[in-house]
Parts: C-alpha cells; structure tokens; sequence
C-alpha cells in the first residue's frame, strides 16, 4: 500500500494550480475514503463507492460522494450536509415540531435550505400555503436538483417560491410575516457565508419582526454531544434567550454526523402542546408517514442530559458578528495508491 494522498476539501481547498475538485474528479476510481476532521485529534471516515461529482460556486465547495455505508452524502466545504440514509432524522427534526407546536401554520419561510429536504417535509402538512425557499447559492440548488432526485416532487411544488440571495437581505425587503421561519443553514464554519444568520442583532433587527404573532422561528445549532455542546449550540440558545420569551432546545443522534445533533426553537408564545394532541395533529394535519417523530420521540428529544442542560443554563456568551463561534474543522478526503 503506498502513501495515502490527501485532497483538501473545507473552508477548505488549498489555494493552488491544480484545483483539488480536478484532482479528485481525474483520481475517482482510486479513491477510497472520504475523511472529515471532526477535532485536532479525531476523525470520521467513510468508505467509498465512487465521487459522484464535486464543484466550486461563488460561496463553497461542494461535492456529492457514494459512500458504503450511508448511500449518497452531500458534503460542502468539507463538512457533511446530509446523507441518503439518515436525512430524515435532521430535517424530521427541524422542522415538525415548529409547525407542530403552531396552531394553524401556512407560511413559511426557509434561509437555506437548497438540498430541498426542508421544503419536502414542510409541504407534507396539509395547512402550508407557501413556502419560500431563500438560498444564497444557485450553484447548491443546481446541483441538488439534478442529483437529489427524492426531493424532485419539493422542487416542482406550486406552493413552494425558490428565491436565490442572501436570506437576510430578503428577508429585511419582504413586507409580509411569516408563520414559521427555519434556518436550515450550514454550520457557522470561519468565512463561510452563513454565521452572520445567527447573531443576535440578525434574530432581533430582522428575523423577529417577520414572524406572525403566533409564529414559531427554529434553527439548527449544530453538534450538542457531551464533548462538542459548547461549540456553537450553548451560544446560539442563549443568543436566542435574548430575543425570545420562550426558547426550547432539543437534540438527536444522527450517525452520519458522528454525533448528536442539536435544534433551537423560539417564540413569544408558550410551547403548549400535549403529547396526545402532538400525535392527534401528525395524524390530521401530515400527508404520508413520518420515519423518526412522533410525540415521544419529541419529548426523548427535548428532554436533556445533565451536562447539556448545566451548561444551556450557564451559558453567557451571545453569538455576534464581533464575537462568533465556529465549528472546529474541515473535510479531508484520501486515496490510497
């Protein structure tokens, strides 16, 4: 076996002569393994069946890999975005329980977003009226269009707006208000073009007055295990402490990320639903059936362990512009020769 020969993905590609993309696309058939860097000193690695396609937009690095394991995985800047198997676990997650919890939703808007997974789950309730889908990147949506075929139904659905800019400018233009308002961004990762949409200022100033009366504003918030909570989840619960009467987190395994995953809702109004009327309203108000939520599943979900609930409650720090945090890392991927 000779020396394994590494290709940079991340914030994240080696500014040289030879793209690392046309490395890995010229090196598909050889590459073997797909490596993120999780901390200084772990790793996470997935076998491959082959490099489906890689590029480069104006914003990130994307690639599509076919991992053995996890079927195919959706990777940018190095970090993994979702993967065929366990998708639904994330976006399940992410955005059921807002739309749950709200007693009559019809409008949502989503930052981010551009896989379509979110769309798909949100147009499975029968009250949705509209949805605007708002993504910084047409390059993302191009690319998860033509490859992420199970969201293809999402993507041709009248009721969905496909708006392509920078969602806080949008946000900040549209005169109406919005139901619920998810942000399904990328991880706050240092000079990517999303942790700006998780500052305080951004969720006071421009979020907040876009939602409805009743409405309902959830982001994820990254990895919530017991050695990565303090990353960016604590801060972003705490930032939105601020802003909101009411903050409820809650978290999930998601093995494709190696870890548990963390989701932050808020509102003005009271999260008061019982469990027998959470599944009364997944039975009424939801077309199709769920793989992963249902009313215990949520309460598991919200129901948090010691560690993680000392340190929401300790947290000081609030996420700014000036003094944001960033998840540790970046996407490696190797080949053996």
């Amino acid at each position: 076996m000779g020396e394994a020969v590494e290709i940079m993905f991340g914030n994240g590609f080696p500014h040289k002569d030879t793209s690392p993309i046309q490395t890995l696309l010229s090196n598909q058939q050889d590459c073997h393994w797909y490596e993120e860097t999780i901390d200084d000193d772990l790793k996470w690695s997935f076998a491959l069946n082959s490099v489906l396609h890689t590029g480069t937009s104006e914003y990130q690095e994307i690639a599509l890999l076919d991992t053995k394991h996890f079927g195919k995985v959706l990777v940018i800047d190095g970090k993994m975005q979702s993967a065929e198997r366990d998708e639904f676990i994330y976006h399940e997650c992410l955005i059921h329980p807002a739309l749950l919890f709200h007693p009559n939703p019809k409008t949502v808007f989503i930052m981010g977003g551009g896989e379509g997974s979110a769309a798909r789950e949100i147009l499975k309730h029968n009250t949705i009226e509209k949805v605007v889908m708002c993504d910084i990147d047409q390059e993302v949506v191009d690319f998860c269009k033509r490859f992420l075929t199970v969201n293809s139904d999402a993507f041709c659905n009248k009721k969905l707006e496909l708006v392509i800019k920078d969602a806080k400018a949008e946000l900040e233009k549209r005169e109406e208000k919005f139901d619920i308002i998810v942000g399904d961004l990328a991880d706050p990762v240092e000079g990517g073009p999303c942790y700006q949409l998780y500052t305080k200022s951004f969720y006071q100033n421009i979020l907040k007055p876009k939602l409805s009366p009743n409405g309902i504003f959830v982001t994820q918030a990254g990895p919530a295990g017991i050695f990565t909570h303090k990353e960016v989840f604590t801060s972003i619960y705490n930032t939105m402490k601020q802003v909101f009467k009411y903050v409820k987190a809650y978290t999930a395994h998601v093995p494709s990320f190696a870890d548990t995953w963390g989701w932050v809702m808020a509102s003005d109004q009271e999260f008061e639903v019982a469990m027998n009327e959470m599944d009364q309203r997944i039975e009424e108000r939801i077309n199709g059936e769920l793989m992963y939520l249902n009313a215990p599943s949520f309460l598991s979900a919200a129901t948090l362990n010691k560690t993680i609930s000392l340190a929401l409650e300790k947290e000081t720090e609030v996420y700014s512009e000036e003094n944001a945090r960033f998840i540790h890392g970046h996407g490696v991927a190797y080949r053996h020769t």
